[in-house]
């Protein structure tokens, strides 16, 4: 789980680059969760709240600047 003090100090394309790997990981996620391979269940969660803060930064910096 990402800290929000740690995305807050990373530039808009670190966060950018951030949450296309989370998207990717969501992706394998999904689909080790369809095949029956997954082991980490809560990593699911975790994965989607990140993506939902840095999404929420990223709208707040394009709003503010």
């Amino acid at each position: 789980m990402t800290k929000i003090a740690d995305l807050r100090a990373q530039t808009p394309d670190q966060l950018s680059d951030e949450l296309l790997k989370l998207k990717k990981e969501q992706f394998n996620l999904r689909f080790q969760a369809a095949t029956g391979q997954m082991e980490k269940t809560h990593r699911v969660s975790e994965v989607r709240k990140d993506i939902a803060r840095i999404s929420t930064l990223l709208r707040a910096n394009r709003a503010a600047g």
